[in-house]
């Protein structure tokens, strides 16, 4: 029982990772997604932070009264990679700005609606049909 509760950290890593990916694979809605994404990222942070991190330690500043540091590499490489994921974060929102602008939607199926419509009506045009012809009720009454 003690192992399992001496593990609480990688029990937490384990809850945001599962929150963060069931975000992304059940919603169709991008903001969502980025959310669930961001989320799993976090999870990812907490993980190595909590690695870095000795029992007891202090930051590496070297004094006659601490004989056990921390490792602060984990801690450097997530700042960084919080930096990032910010950054990252940001172009994906910007992503469904521009998404909603040209699609009016931001639910992944309408826009995959819009793009197999668009597919579509871009070969028949190739083969010399045209759009008003091909969408007009009147034409498929004749």
């Amino acid at each position: 029982m003690d192992s399992f509760i001496g593990l609480y950290n990688y029990w937490i890593v384990c809850l945001l990772m599962g929150i963060g990916f069931y975000i992304v694979i059940a919603h169709e809605n991008l903001i969502k997604k980025l959310i669930g994404l961001t989320i799993f990222q976090t999870a990812v942070f907490y993980l190595y932070i909590s690695m870095g991190k000795i029992s007891g330690g202090t930051a590496p500043i070297l004094d006659d009264k601490w004989q056990l540091y921390s490792n602060p590499l984990p801690h450097v490489l997530i700042l960084t990679a919080i930096v990032v994921g910010i950054a990252t974060t940001a172009l994906g929102l910007a992503l469904v700005v521009r998404i909603q602008e040209a699609y009016g939607s931001i639910e992944e199926h309408e826009i995959q609606q819009q793009n197999a419509q668009d597919q579509l009506e871009c070969q028949l045009e190739a083969y010399g049909f045209k759009k008003n012809h091909i969408l007009s009720p009147k034409s498929l009454e004749e």
